[in-house]
Parts: C-alpha cells; sequence; structure tokens
C-alpha cells in the first residue's frame, strides 16, 4: 500500500469545501452586480469597475484569498482563486483581480520580508496591482526582456516599454519585469514613480478591458524597489504559468455564459412553426461545446489541484506545467467555439454590435491571446509528453 502522501499526490482533480463556498458566493455575487446591460455600461466607462465595487470584493477578503494569514490574507491558494474568477468570468465581469492576486505571488514568492510586509497587506485590502511584463515583441516568453534597467548609484535607471498593461490608469502598484545585468528581474513601482505621460491607452478587442501601453524611458527608482529574494527566472515561469491558471478559470467561466446565451436564444427563436434549437444542425455543435467546456473544466480544476505559487507547490514533480498548460489550450479551443458558434447561430444579428454573443467571443480572443494561444501551450506540451 502506498504512503498516504503519495496517494494525495496522486489526486487528480480536488474540490475542497472552501472551493464550493466560494464558487457559490462568485456566482451570485458576479450575476447581480455583472449583469449584461451592466457590462455595457462598463465598456464605455472611464475604468473597468467602479471604485465601490472594488472596494466591495476586497470586503469579501477575494484579494487575500491567496495570501498567507500572517499578512492579512486567508491563506488558502490559487486553487480557490479559481474557484472566484470562474463565475466571473459567466458574467463578463471585468477587475483587477487577476493582476492584484498574481502581484501578490509575485511579491510572496520574491520579495524580502520588508518587501512582503509593506505590500501584501496592501494587495490584501484592497490595492489595485497591475503587471507590466508583455513587450511590443509579442513573445510570450516572460524572461524574453529589452526593457532594462541600469544600476546608477543606489538608483535603478529604465529604458524601454510595455504593452497591455491592464487596469494601469487605476493602479497603485506595478509589477514591472527587466533585463539588470544580462538577467531577468523584476522592480516595484508606485503610481507616483511614473510621469504623467508614462501611460497610453491601447485599443483592444475586449472593450471591458482598459489596456495601457507604458513608455519607461527615463523612469528611475531606488534599487530598494528591486524584489530580491527567490529565483527570479524561475518566479517569471511559475508566473506565466499561474496567469495561464486564472486565465483558463475565465474562460471556462466564459464557455458557460455564451452557452446558456446561445440556448436562451435557440429555445426561443422559431422558424417554420418550430423553435430553432429543434432542428439537430443547432442541436450537434451545443453537444460539442458542452463537451468541449467539460473537458475544459476538468483540466482546469485538476490544473488548480497540482499547481500553486507563491507558498509551497502542491507538486513538486513536473505534471503541474504539463496539467496548467493543457488547461489553457483547451479553455482557449472551448470558448472559442463555443462563442463562435453561438453569433453563427443569431445569424445576421450575431454579427452586429448589439448581440451579446459577440461579447463573449472578444472576451474569448482576448484571454486566449494572453500568455499563450493553444498552439503556443500545445508546442510547448510536446516535449513535455515525449
Amino acid at each position: 500500500m502506498p504512503e498516504q502522501s503519495e496517494q494525495s499526490e496522486q489526486a487528480d482533480i480536488l474540490f475542497t469545501d472552501e472551493q464550493g463556498q466560494l464558487m457559490e458566493i462568485a456566482q451570485t455575487f458576479s450575476a447581480n452586480k455583472s449583469p449584461i446591460a451592466n457590462v455595457r455600461q462598463q465598456m464605455t466607462a472611464a475604468g473597468s469597475i467602479e471604485a465601490d465595487l472594488w472596494a466591495e470584493i476586497a470586503d469579501l477578503g477575494w484579494l487575500g484569498v491567496a495570501i498567507p494569514e500572517e499578512y492579512g490574507g486567508s491563506g488558502l491558494g490559487l486553487g480557490e482563486v479559481v474557484s472566484i474568477v470562474e463565475p466571473m468570468g459567466r458574467n463578463l465581469f471585468a477587475s483587477p483581480l487577476i493582476s492584484t492576486t498574481l502581484a501578490a505571488q509575485v511579491i510572496l514568492a520574491t520579495g524580502d520580508a520588508e518587501q512582503k510586509s509593506q505590500w501584501l497587506p496592501q494587495l490584501a485590502g484592497g490595492t489595485v496591482a497591475a503587471l507590466a511584463l508583455s513587450e511590443a515583441h509579442g513573445d510570450w516568453d516572460l524572461s524574453n526582456l529589452t526593457c532594462t534597467a541600469t544600476l546608477v548609484g543606489d538608483r535603478l535607471d529604465l529604458s524601454g516599454g510595455k504593452t497591455f498593461v491592464t487596469d494601469a490608469a487605476m493602479a497603485d502598484l506595478f509589477v514591472v519585469s527587466v533585463a539588470l545585468d544580462g538577467a531577468p528581474a523584476l522592480i516595484l513601482l508606485e503610481a507616483s514613480d511614473l510621469p504623467s505621460d508614462a501611460l497610453r491607452q491601447e485599443i483592444v478587442i475586449d472593450e471591458t478591458r482598459r489596456s495601457y501601453g507604458m513608455d519607461l524611458d527615463g523612469v528611475s527608482v531606488s534599487r530598494d524597489n528591486l524584489l530580491r529574494g527567490g529565483d527570479i527566472a524561475a518566479s517569471l515561469k511559475s508566473l506565466h504559468l499561474a496567469a495561464c491558471l486564472l486565465y483558463a478559470a475565465e474562460m471556462c467561466g466564459g464557455t458557460v455564459g455564451v452557452i446558456n446565451v446561445t440556448l436562451e436564444y435557440l429555445t426561443t427563436r422559431r422558424q417554420f412553426d418550430h423553435f430553432i434549437g429543434a432542428y439537430q444542425a443547432l442541436k450537434h455543435p451545443m453537444v460539442d461545446a458542452l463537451t468541449g467546456l467539460e473537458a475544459a473544466r476538468s483540466h482546469l480544476y485538476h490544473a488548480a489541484t497540482v499547481f500553486d505559487f507563491g507558498g509551497e507547490p502542491r507538486d513538486r514533480g513536473g505534471r503541474a506545467e504539463i496539467a496548467v498548460r493543457m488547461a489553457k489550450a483547451q479553455a482557449a479551443d472551448a470558448f472559442a467555439f463555443a462563442s463562435d458558434r453561438a453569433i453563427q447561430f443569431h445569424g445576421a444579428f450575431g454579427f452586429t454590435y448589439e448581440c451579446d454573443a459577440q461579447l463573449y467571443r472578444r472576451r474569448a480572443l482576448w484571454c486566449e491571446q494572453q500568455h499563450g494561444d493553444s498552439q503556443h501551450h500545445c508546442k510547448h506540451l510536446a516535449p513535455l509528453l515525449l
């Protein structure tokens, strides 16, 4: 008989009571706070979320779910955050929750004692954080850096630019990746460290998002802003996988949402005295969408079981990377298929701005391109599986 620890390591999918409770609360909250009418209003608002609504999320304790109790969090892990992000994706809820959560995990993994004590309680309490990791070359390898930091005395002089810095205009803290002495480094910037013209809003496919380009030329900060603990190169890879996990959760939720939108239309639209959902040409693709969703969710919660970041890893073997990459690829394909069919089944109306199905298609395109599309992850999976 194997030891108990070995049995636990072999568990493929765990769904804890905490995850179930968080998912139920998040679904009710998201449905109430983010009905489709509110989503459309938020598309033209100044930010992706109102300040009072963000404060409610902080009061629910969601920002501290994966932060240890000693820093004001709940001491859980990213698996529990997945249970919150999935229902938010289902309702097209846009917020800086993913970026703030990931920033906290980076600080937990690579910050020193002072940096953790300073920032983790603030992030758990509602401070907004943004990630400045992507660059114009579009490489999803976070260690491929053209932005640089040069140490001059006790100052770090930065140069270069970042793209897809979501919610930068409302962020209080930025985690910025740079090359320092030829090696990857992570720097914490406060909003006050950036000049007024450092941010430029970008036009992106998902209009519920607020994405910005960041110009780092001329920015200079203290060397104390450098994250000084842990293996930065390894942490960048873990950060990449953690982001993939949370975006997979958002895409699984989005797939549920768009399937529901499509089913509502198929069971109310009539042609030739029949609801169009009765026709096999529409039934069969809906079954395919549902089976794709179930596969994606299975991969998602397997990945959530074996992978964590910031604290102690749940899986010390090589399964975690495989699981996360599979989850991201499967979720991207499932969401793309379901949202594409939703537009198709709505006919000509589906291609108009007024059709809710296209909001999900836009979200699917955005999420898939964050930290690697399905082809990218399949390419990296091949050598891991052979």
